[in-house]
């Protein structure tokens, strides 16, 4: 096999499959030892210097990984052998399939030497960091000192800042420290102050996603300065970069500073906002903006776009830069034009959705929004134009007029969906938080009228929402989305990584879901795979988003429609994920109105539940002191006890869940003591130790009273057959209800006239006082005078 591999006369498709029946061999931990002790690695690192097929080549990459995974022993012998500059030779390419190959890989290489794994909440050993900490730093230090060479390729200067990112937070290999004493920041700044179409002598080799991870890699550092020395000397390293560039008068300098600014306050904005409000920085920022050299109106203009974050920040920008960028809309470059006109769309928006503070004048912010549409629906524009053009509208749908009139307008609500379309994830934040927009579906913060009354004592402002917000224009823009088809474009976004993104998907994602009509649609178009995946990896917020709009598709909708196959198990732990204190009402009740129908569905499904920790949440919901809650609980406990497993729990020990259910057939909610009552009858009928367990209760004879004479016959019925299962249970049990009166209240129900709804009454009464004969508990009169 490594004769083929390594003989390059032999035919490609040969070499190819050997190279993989390497791969698998190396997966197998003897095969992988022995590769280990003969020269193979040696042989691959010889291979890739020469090696033309990419096949082979990644091939090549991925053994060297496989063969150190879970094996610092293994690992430390190939990091001997092959050299960490050969790792970061081979990182060294265009082609994404080796770039990803080769960060694996030393992902991998990280891992074996701290205990990590790839999973989200992974936590390295620490006695084996200790021990391996000289290779740990080696590697880490290496892939700082490579992330702003200048010769390596774009894909793989982002697979460093990837790899730094991962591994330096205080949870993994605790390393943001260090970073910072070896210079790190400052080679990170430079990679996030580069520009793609700004090529100099010296520029760098970047993708457009380069300076997006460089800020959060900044934001990823600068969340590990927890305590303030550590944060003062990383805003000293990041003020000493900026002086460096502007000690230095020349063009590409400044326009090197602002882009990096433009960075900071997309990443750490805590930082980014201390350096922009440094003296003459601002000032700085709005001269270039004044300029007629375009790339210096173009950073500019980004600058002060992601400068206008917070209010107090936007009113300063306002008063200083609302007329340069005014001017600048006027630019005969479409680029400068649409980076102007979503500055003046930003600081237009500032005020959020509070209709009593206008930072323009009446109407400006209709005039932008007509502004951005022109760009959005020109065919002619390229895709960077509309995707601001998205952003743009994403701050302007802040206020209901704008809302109403972009929901109105057809073409544009489809261009929008159309771009989303295009998976492109540049434009997910400007297509996606228009949507959240149009749905109002953020979080709102409680009213408290005494809240507002103090404010108002204060002369405090109060926001105001506008009438075009009120829930029924809310359901009218949801529905003309769902019309409009939006459910697609989502499914298509979803596919991001960032947490944040999914977490405004699912919000869009549970707006449509509120809507019973529009349930059918969603599930229709895809919905349920990715309401499933967002259920499960995001922030604690968008998992709960999502988790709620499968609740509300499982409550209305035919769970095995809804949730074909396997899906009616997996949706299982989103739902209970949700039965949680920290949860609304809302949400606890209808994730159990939704495993109430899963629970009827099959056994499988109430063994998952039972398996995923469902029966212990659901049971303290049944204790709730809110009607619903306890309503929703014990409907789904009763489809729940179709189960022998859940049947053993009411039997096993000295619990009260019997007497429980017992007590709660004289709920006063109706529904909840018609819920109990069949719960009651079923487990009666599965086990005679509960028929026993009844009579614990000091209150039986009063339920039994109440539902053998309830008026609503569903009640009685309910009544009449825990009473036949208690006597169908033992002899014993019967003479215990021939001592009260049940047995008189059950024979004049056997003399009932019989009609629609009141025969299976009568019928099972009179089955009960057969079976109480059989035990000879009572007997016929004819037969007591034959006695």
């Amino acid at each position: 096999m490594t004769k083929i591999v390594f003989d390059v006369t032999q035919p490609t498709d040969k070499r190819e499959t050997a190279m993989n029946n390497l791969l698998v061999l190396a997966r197998e931990h003897a095969g992988a030892e022995i590769m280990v002790k003969t020269p193979v690695v040696q042989q691959i690192k010889k291979l890739l210097k020469v090696e033309k097929n990419k096949e082979i080549f990644v091939t090549g990459i991925r053994v060297i990984g496989e063969l150190c995974k879970h094996n610092e022993t293994r690992t430390k012998l190939i990091l001997k052998d092959a050299g960490i500059p050969w790792f970061l030779e081979i990182i060294d390419s265009n082609d994404e399939r080796q770039v990803n190959a080769a960060e694996h890989c030393m992902q991998t290489i990280l891992n074996a030497l701290s205990g990590m794994e790839n999973k989200p909440d992974t936590k390295p050993n620490k006695e084996l960091v200790e021990k391996n900490k000289k290779h740990i730093d080696t590697l880490l230090s290496c892939l700082v000192y490579a992330v702003n060479n200048r010769a390596i390729s774009g894909l793989a200067r982002d697979a460093i800042l990837e790899l730094i990112m991962r591994n330096i937070h205080y949870s993994q290999l605790n390393w943001a420290e260090q970073l910072l004493d070896i210079g790190g920041i400052a080679r990170i700044m430079e990679c996030a102050s580069e520009l793609e179409e700004y090529k100099y002598e010296s520029a760098m080799n970047i993708t457009p996603s380069t300076r997006t991870i460089a800020a959060l890699c900044l934001s990823r550092i600068h969340e590990n300065m927890y305590y303030d020395a550590a944060r003062e000397k990383f805003i000293q390293k990041i003020e000493d970069f900026i002086k460096d560039k502007l000690l230095t008068p020349d063009i590409e300098s400044k326009v090197r500073v602002t882009v990096a600014i433009t960075s900071l306050l997309r990443g750490p904005l805590d930082v980014g906002n201390a350096i922009i409000g440094k003296e003459g920085i601002m000032e700085m920022i709005l001269v270039m903006a004044n300029t007629d050299d375009e790339l210096q109106q173009k950073v500019a203009c980004e600058c002060i776009i992601a400068a206008a974050s917070k209010a107090d920040k936007a009113k300063a920008i306002i008063a200083k830069g609302a007329d340069i960028l005014k001017q600048l809309y006027k630019s005969k470059n479409d680029h400068i034009r649409i980076r102007a006109l979503v500055g003046l769309c930003k600081l237009g928006s500032s005020s959020g959705n509070d209709a009593s503070v206008k930072p323009f004048a009446e109407g400006s912010t209709v005039k932008l929004a007509e502004a951005c549409r022109r760009f959005l629906l020109h065919p002619g524009k390229d895709k960077d134009i509309r995707k601001w053009a998205a952003e743009g509208l994403s701050y302007l749908t802040l206020d209901a007029e704008v809302k109403e009139k972009l929901i109105e307008d057809k073409a544009a609500l489809q261009a929008l969906v159309e771009l989303a379309k295009s998976g492109d994830q540049s434009v997910l934040f400007g297509v996606v938080t228009t949507l959240v927009n149009l749905c109002n579906a953020y979080d709102k913060q409680e009213i408290i009228p005494e809240m507002v009354e103090l404010a108002k004592f204060a002369k405090h402002h109060i926001p105001q929402e506008h009438e075009l917000d009120d829930p029924d224009f809310v359901t009218k823009r949801v529905i003309a989305l769902a019309q409009a088809n939006v459910t697609t474009a989502l499914v298509v976004l979803s596919k991001t990584e960032s947490d944040n993104s999914r977490e405004l998907i699912s919000r869009v994602f549970n707006a449509l879901c509120a809507e019973q009509e529009l349930r059918g649609t969603v599930v229709a178009q895809g919905g349920v795979k990715v309401l499933m995946s967002l259920a499960l990896k995001g922030t604690e917020k968008g998992k709960r988003q999502a988790s709620q709009a499968l609740a509300r598709i499982g409550i209305t909708m035919n769970p095995e429609v809804a949730f074909p196959g396997q899906r009616a198990l997996e949706v299982i732990r989103p739902l209970i994920n949700i039965l949680h204190p920290d949860c609304t009402g809302l949400e606890n009740f209808e994730a159990l109105m939704a495993l109430c129908n899963l629970a009827q569905m099959s056994d499988t499904a109430r063994q998952r539940i039972i398996k995923e920790g469902g029966f212990a949440k659901i049971e303290h919901y049944m204790f709730e002191d809110h009607t619903h809650l306890c309503r929703a609980a014990v409907q789904c406990m009763c489809n729940m006890t179709q189960s022998e497993e859940v049947i053993k729990m009411f039997e096993s020990g000295e619990n009260d869940r019997v007497k429980y259910a017992v007590a709660l057939c004289l709920d006063e909610d109706k529904e909840t003591a018609m819920a109990a009552a069949g719960l009651l009858a079923i487990i009666t009928g599965s086990s005679k130790k509960c028929c026993e367990k009844v009579f614990d209760s000091k209150n039986w004879l009063d339920s039994m009273h109440c539902l053998l004479a309830n008026p609503s016959l569903d009640m009685q019925y309910r009544g009449v057959c825990v009473v036949y299962n208690i006597i169908s249970a033992s002899k014993e049990l019967t003479e215990k209800l021939m001592e009260t009166d049940v047995m008189e209240i059950l024979l004049a129900i056997s003399k009932l006239t019989p009609y629609d709804g009141r025969d299976k009454i009568v019928k099972v009464a009179q089955e009960a006082l057969e079976e109480a004969e059989k035990w000879g508990v009572i007997k016929k009169p004819g037969q007591e005078e034959d006695d």
